[in-house]
């Protein structure tokens, strides 16, 4: 449902001056390997190029991952060479029962040997060990994620293909620096792609409708301090049949020249201020993330309810490396204001929010 409200073009506005936008396209680091200009843009119009990293090579992070849902259920896929490790991870998520199952593989010090594409537009990446093998590719003008692991869930393996097309002419786009020389956060966000395909779980296929599943990419690429908390929520969707989905979360560097927090609407993308995750405590002060959350914006223009439906958790330790990680899906109800003033009514939209630390 969409309203209009008076008044709020001078907000959004305002809003819109403070944040530095990327317009024009440029190497991603200068001579000494540090950011050009931070900021955010709404396309990949900087440059990455890995050989261009003075940082200690061990720093470099580089991930793509891939998530595929509707209401009931859905795949989440990572290849990700993190120098030191590599990783490539399957999960599948049913919301109707509430039940999730993730399976990771990881390898030591990979160092760029996944050959992980400089752009996310471009480049293929696949990985294949005896117990996988996954696979992002471009085909004809689509995404093609092809996927297959044994002994998934019950000794059962899971294999699927999804088909991702109608990509949006606008994303969420991010330079942030760390606070450390030659550090630095690049990442895209593309959400509300129309997903189509088959996943086979335990002998069960779960087909995935382009008239209600959705997808969205993050594509990462950095160096990164060893000690982060970030906090990430995402959602694709439509509202009253127009494509709509958003971006928020902070934790990513330096967010002073730009935050990360970004609605779409029917192909475009409208900026956002700051967005604080509530997460609900119990009485000693420890997260209850099954329970419901709010989020709220400094500009007013994001104010939304969620109500989860089960938690992805993972806590990983091995000697200096440690993860904690709480991905927790479920449905965002609330109000989102477009850079018009235009109000978008949002109720039970399936989506995510994490909070993850890391020290990597």
């Amino acid at each position: 449902m969409l309203q209009g409200i008076n008044g709020l073009k001078s907000l959004v506005r305002g809003v819109s001056d403070v944040q530095q936008e990327i317009t024009k396209p440029a190497p991603l680091l200068d001579a000494g390997g540090n950011l050009t200009k931070p900021g955010y843009a709404k396309k990949l119009i900087y440059q990455y190029d890995r050989k261009a990293i003075k940082a200690n090579s061990l720093r470099i992070k580089e991930w793509d991952y891939y998530l595929a849902i509707n209401d009931h259920f859905a795949v989440a896929l990572t290849i990700a060479d993190n120098s030191y490790m590599g990783l490539d991870s399957i999960s599948f998520l049913n919301f109707d029962e509430a039940w999730e199952k993730t399976m990771s593989v990881m390898q030591v010090l990979t160092r760029g040997r996944k050959m992980l594409p400089s752009s996310s537009s471009e480049g293929d990446v696949s990985v294949e060990e005896k117990s996988h093998k996954i696979s992002f590719s471009h085909q004809d003008g689509k995404r093609v994620l092809d996927f297959h692991m044994e002994k998934f869930l019950d000794k059962q393996p899971i294999t699927g293909r999804i088909i991702l097309s109608n990509e949006p002419e606008e994303s969420m786009v991010i330079a942030t620096p760390f606070n450390k020389k030659g550090h630095f956060y690049y990442n895209q966000k593309i959400n509300c792609m129309t997903a189509e395909g088959i996943v086979n779980v335990r002998g069960k296929d779960y087909i995935f409708d382009p008239c209600e599943s959705f997808a969205v990419l993050d594509w990462g690429r950095g160096v990164w301090t060893y000690k982060n908390t970030w906090y990430w929520g995402s959602a694709s969707g439509q509202v009253d049949g127009v494509p709509f989905g958003f971006n928020i979360g902070y934790g990513f560097g330096d967010t002073s020249a730009a935050t990360e927090n970004m609605l779409f609407y029917n192909g475009k993308a409208h900026k956002l201020s700051n967005v604080t995750f509530n997460i609900p405590l119990d009485p000693n002060g420890k997260e209850e993330y099954l329970k419901p959350w709010t989020f709220t914006s400094d500009d007013g223009r994001f104010e939304m309810d969620f109500q989860p439906i089960l938690d992805r958790a993972s806590c990983t330790s091995a000697i200096i490396i440690k993860s904690d990680q709480h991905q927790v899906f479920g449905r965002f109800t609330g109000k989102a204001i477009l850079d018009d003033g235009t109000v978008v009514a949002v109720k039970n939209l399936i989506g995510f929010a994490e909070k993850v630390v890391n020290l990597w």
